[in-house]
């Protein structure tokens, strides 16, 4: 038998839609779970129409956010549609779902429900301020989940507005920590037999990766700020402009490789200057250390300075756009730029690798994302469920399907 990656025999239910939901499925069928995607009948998935590339009248996200799932229709507001879900709950190891809370109580799908059908399913909820707390009944955005965690305002450049990343950064953190916990919950799963809620939010997820913030204000009283391009009291690690204009990034603010710095650049002499003797001297004179580095990189071609610094073991790199990374061999050889068969266009579609790589049992791109909703209601209802054709066009009649 080949198996697909380490979670093949997990069957995931997905349903919500837009990011952070889908994204958790994502990731669960890039590992080799099997995803079952659920859309309302004419109602599909808004993402099947976002990205900013257009084809044919087709888009893109799509493409990859909906790798390795198949496509039922069901609508979840009905009886009978309510009763199909329970008969797929019962058949399943985790339910992904990314409504605001409150919404699948309101259709008595809740966990209460959900055990009762399967004490080991696991309930994975995203939402934008979690399942509990005053601000719980709010829908979220991964903008103001960023922005409310403090995030956003760490963004940008001294006295200037707090800008964006130009992705939904939010919603993928929220998504890659909804799936973690689903890892989780299946591991104690397999000690007690029972499973349980996941609860992950945009705004927890984005203030986890804040690194110290929190205790730094605490303790000290400081207010973290954005830096621009460098990080403030961490030096040398900044973007620097070639001879040719372009930019460059060279992080060597660990005193060892500082020193390789020095030798690099032909002024051993510095590693030793008491203003930059080690990582504290260093953070205090920033400006003048940034000066003298960026006066050296100025008179250097882009791929001299990569060259020279990486062959002294300094991190230093280039400041890619996706064009670059596209053709960059480095992400080639790891697998990162995938080809997905997109059946809407006939034709491969590039998108990103499977991450993290296992050695053993890797993940995998099985297929891109349905080029229709319901694509797989025959498979799911009639192959799964043993449901009749006829019974599947009377529910089609009724608008369940």
């Amino acid at each position: 038998m080949t198996v697909s990656g380490p979670l093949d025999g997990i069957r995931v239910i997905e349903v919500g839609t837009l990011i952070s939901g889908p994204f958790a499925g994502r990731l669960l069928g890039d590992m080799g779970a099997e995803v079952v995607k659920i859309e309302p009948p004419g109602a599909p998935d808004p993402l099947r129409t976002w990205g900013q590339a257009e084809l044919d009248g087709h888009h893109f996200f799509w493409t990859v956010h909906a790798r390795n799932k198949k496509a039922v229709t069901l609508n979840l507001r009905t009886d009978a549609g309510r009763a199909l879900f329970l008969d797929l709950v019962e058949r399943s190891d985790i339910i992904v779902e990314n409504f605001r809370p409150g919404t699948l109580e309101k259709w008595n799908l809740g966990y209460d429900v959900l055990r009762e059908r399967n004490r080991g399913i696991i309930l994975v909820r995203v939402s934008g301020y979690g399942q509990t707390g005053p601000e719980a009944h709010k829908a979220g955005y991964a903008s103001v989940a960023e922005a409310a965690s403090g995030l956003r305002h760490m963004n940008g450049f001294p006295g200037g507005p707090p800008p964006r990343l130009a992705l939904s950064l939010g919603d993928s953190l929220a998504g890659m920590f909804a799936a973690q916990g689903a890892l989780a919950a299946l591991y104690r799963r397999s000690v007690t037999g029972e499973g349980q809620v996941v609860d992950a939010a945009l705004t927890d997820s984005c203030l986890a990766v804040q690194e110290s913030t929190i205790p730094d204000y605490d303790v000290g009283g400081v207010v973290r700020g954005p830096s621009g391009t460098r990080l403030e009291g961490i030096a040398p690690s900044n973007i620097y402009r070639s001879a040719d204009g372009s930019w460059v990034v060279i992080a060597a603010n660990q005193d060892t490789v500082f020193r390789r710095l020095c030798q690099a650049m032909g002024r051993p002499e510095l590693a030793t200057d008491d203003r930059f003797a080690n990582h504290v001297a260093r953070g205090r004179n920033q400006d003048e250390l940034d000066k003298i580095i960026g006066d050296w990189a100025a008179d250097r071609q882009p791929a001299e300075i990569i060259e020279t610094l990486s062959a002294a073991g300094v991190i230093a790199g280039p400041i890619n756009t996706v064009a670059e990374v596209v053709s960059d061999p480095q992400f080639a050889s790891r697998g990162m730029i995938a080809d997905h068969y997109d059946e809407r266009i006939g034709r491969n579609v590039k998108g990103p690798g499977v991450v993290p790589v296992l050695s053993q049992t890797p993940g995998t791109i099985r297929f891109a994302g349905s080029a229709r909703p319901g694509q797989h209601n025959d498979e799911i209802y009639r192959g799964l469920l043993g449901k009749s054709a006829d019974e599947l066009d009377a529910l089609r009649a009724e608008g369940v399907l």
